[in-house]
């Protein structure tokens, strides 16, 4: 992926990017699996959450109430008795379904493979092993062919926020057949190893100018950059840089799918977005899944796990 570069001014304001927001929003491994669950097994209610993931009430409360804040959820009364409450997903919530089945489709690929249920596409019948590719063009698209631009406010300290969580360590680390895989968790469930790929993206690769361009304390980076080589992420180079490897320019395929979620969905300021171009057609982001067997589209609608 080529970054170019250019003057940017000073920003006058502190808010976030639409990056920064959709960070701030998804980076917490237990908003990821409750919105998993809310896909995969259609739950709605507080308990079933709780019963799903031995999640205590306290956290569970807490992550609920921010998904609705960000109207990704919202409350819905039913009877059942006496008057409930289920969280439904609404237009914006529903609209991460790619996004999460792209986490699904580097984790087949990459992280656990053979361990996670299929993806099959009820339109042609077969298993879609679903792969990115550009709305423009209709054809594959990875980073390697792929421009960023960022625009003239998009500066790395409206990426980072402070923390609004303590990191979730779920035990032992392992991951049941639903679950994300703890290659998943230690990048998208943490907001600073997610926040160091972004960068690493955009083209950063030293040590001085992931700190300086983050806001990160050097001793949190390090350890933000040894997991991304114990995880085959990145590589570390003779000259202390560190590049991404095939496994982490894979994961380019989430990448996608969060930035449009992001500068779709969240309002942000002017200037703040990336413009990402796919080299070969020319056409602006645009992430579409298409299906390995068929070559068709992926549409919510039209797929569904293979759970048995």
């Amino acid at each position: 992926m080529e970054t170019v570069s250019g003057t940017e001014p000073r920003a006058a304001r502190a808010e976030l990017s639409a990056i920064g927001q959709a960070l701030a929003i998804l980076g917490d491994r237990w908003v990821l699996l409750i919105l998993q669950r809310a896909f995969l097994l259609r739950i709605r209610t507080f308990a079933g959450w709780r019963d799903a993931l031995g999640i205590s009430d306290s956290v569970l409360a807490a992550r609920l109430r921010e998904l609705v804040d960000h109207q990704i959820f919202e409350l819905a009364a039913y009877r059942n008795g006496r008057t409930r409450y289920e969280y439904r997903l609404t237009e914006r919530g529903l609209s991460l379904w790619a996004l999460l089945v792209a986490i699904h489709s580097w984790e087949r690929g990459w992280a656990d493979r053979g361990r996670l249920p299929l993806l099959r596409h009820d339109q042609c019948g077969g298993d879609a092993e679903p792969y990115l590719g550009c709305g423009g063009c209709r054809k594959p698209m990875s980073a390697r062919d792929t421009r960023v631009e960022p625009g003239p406010l998009a500066r790395f300290p409206r990426i980072g926020l402070p923390r609004q969580h303590r990191r979730t360590v779920r035990p032992g680390g392992v991951a049941d057949l639903m679950g994300y895989c703890p290659d998943s968790m230690e990048i998208l469930g943490d907001r600073w190893s997610t926040s160091v790929l972004v960068a690493a993206f955009l083209g950063i690769r030293r040590f001085v100018d992931f700190q300086s361009g983050l806001g990160i304390a050097p001793s949190i980076l390090t350890d933000r950059l040894r997991r991304s080589v114990e995880l085959g992420v990145s590589d570390p180079l003779p000259d202390g840089s560190y590049r991404l490897t095939d496994k982490g320019l894979a994961f380019f395929e989430v990448f996608a799918f969060l930035i449009d979620w992001a500068q779709r969905e969240l309002p942000a300021p002017e200037g703040s977005a990336l413009t990402v171009t796919h080299g070969p057609c020319g056409a602006v982001l645009d992430p579409i899944l298409l299906c390995t067997a068929c070559g068709r589209s992926l549409r919510r609608r039209e797929v569904h796990f293979v759970l048995s």
